[in-house]
This record gives C-alpha cells, structure tokens and sequence, in this order.
C-alpha cells in the first residue's frame, strides 16, 4: 500500500492510500483534489474515512459518495454526512478494495468524538497529535487531549504518524521556547526546515520523533516543566496541568 499526501486549502493534507487500483482517502475535507489525484492515477475509491466533523476534513464527503457510491468511518460520536459505520474504540475495520486492516482509538480533545485510525506502522492522528505540537481544545478538556496523546505516544516507536495539517515549522518554533536544551528539537528543525525548502511535507513523522521533541508528549521532562510553571507564575501540580499551561502559552505564541 502506498500513501499519498494531496494539498488542499491553505496547509491541510488529505491522505490518500492506493494498492491495486483501489483507493481510500482520510479526511477528505475537499472532493476537488481528490477527484483530481484518483484521475492522475486511475484510481477508484472504494472507501473514505473521517476522522472529526471539522469542515477542512469532512468537506468533500457528500461529493465523493454521490459519486463513487463507496461506504463512509467515522465516529459515533459525532454527526458527519452519509457516515454508514460508526466507529468507537476498539472497533476494528477492513479497509474496503485495500484490505488494510485499522483499529479504532477514541481521541477526544480537539473535537468531543475525536477518533484515530492505527493500522499496521501508520496512525491516521487528525488533527489530535501534530508533528510537534497538538490540536486546539476546541470541544474537550486539557485532561482529555493529554490521555488521547498518551494513547498515541504508546504506538510503537517506528509508527508513521499522519496528521492533517502543514504546522510543523510554527510547532517546532515554540517546542523551542518551550524547550531550548533539546538537541534532538535543534535537529529536527533543521531536517524539517531543509525539506520546506524543498516543497515536501514535513510529515508523516514517527511516535518515536513525537516523544523526543514534542513538548505535549514532554509535560515530565524537566526543562518543559519549568517552562510552563515560569509562563505560569506558579507551580503546577501534575503533568495534566503542565499540558494545560504550555496549550494556552500555544494559542497566543506568536
């Protein structure tokens, strides 16, 4: 199975997965450029699968299943058009045309239903975990997304992670104010900013890239912890609270 990453809007990434002439994509927030990627490479979709109900990700759901008549994942939790499985976790699904086989993990945070797709070395994340950094809370708790990344961040190191947005320049910019001693951040910015330049993603990256530069995987590391008790003002009584504090300190960096 190969995997492609088709741009779409200001900086998401539709993901689409192809073997033998059948095709699937994750989120496709866009009928457009999917249509157009299936045509490239004479390619017939045979599923789509959702992640969140966020519009950039469910967008072109309508479109792509009036025209291929193909079934629609999604979470249970959350209302997206013409869904025909609900999901939750623990549920296991077989990607029809592909045969790629995906269990179920309920990641709330971002979105209330929030779910992930894991399938053998690769998590379709959403836009729950991002390649050095995480989603807003738009629906859920600080407690809720800190347990959907430690569900992550428990995936075999090796695991390609597939998030949905193009961020992870501004994620790596603040991981460094957040964690200026990190050796491993330092290099991963350079890798990352040498394949911007480029034009290629950033991402997949892996769990295991995740757990040495991510500060929202990092919330018992030291340097993290103070950082986010000084932004604070005080002391912060658990890594719950350390996640919390460096999420807020996020939405305001600039």
């Amino acid at each position: 199975m190969r995997i492609h990453a088709v741009p779409a809007f200001q900086d998401n990434y539709l993901w689409l997965m192809e073997d033998g002439g059948k095709a699937a994509v994750v989120d496709p927030g866009d009928a457009q450029p999917i249509e157009a990627a299936l045509a490239e490479r004479g390619l017939e979709l045979t599923a789509i699968l959702t992640t969140h109900h966020h519009g950039d990700h469910v967008g072109g759901v309508e479109a792509l299943a009036a025209r291929w008549k193909c079934p629609i994942f999604g979470p249970a939790g959350e209302s997206i058009p013409r869904i025909t499985r609900k999901l939750v976790e623990s549920d296991t699904i077989e990607v029809p045309g592909l045969g790629e086989t995906f269990s179920v993990l309920d990641v709330p945070g971002h979105t209330a239903g929030h779910i992930a797709y894991v399938g053998d070395g690769v998590a379709f994340v959403g836009d729950t975990l991002f390649a050095c950094g995480c989603g807003r809370l738009f629906e859920g708790t600080a407690e809720q997304m800190a347990h959907s990344l430690g569900k992550l961040s428990k995936l075999p190191a090796a695991t390609r992670a597939y998030c949905a947005h193009e961020y992870t320049m501004a994620n790596i910019k603040f991981a460094e104010a957040v964690e200026p001693g990190n050796a491993r951040l330092h290099a991963r910015h350079a890798a990352d900013a040498a394949k911007r330049s480029r034009g290629e993603p950033t991402v997949p990256s892996t769990i295991g890239e995740e757990l040495a530069t991510n500060p929202f995987l990092r919330c018992t590391e030291p340097e993290v912890v103070a950082s986010a008790e000084r932004h604070a003002g005080k002391r912060l009584g658990d890594a719950v609270a350390v996640f919390a504090e460096i999420r807020a300190w996020k939405n305001t960096f600039r």
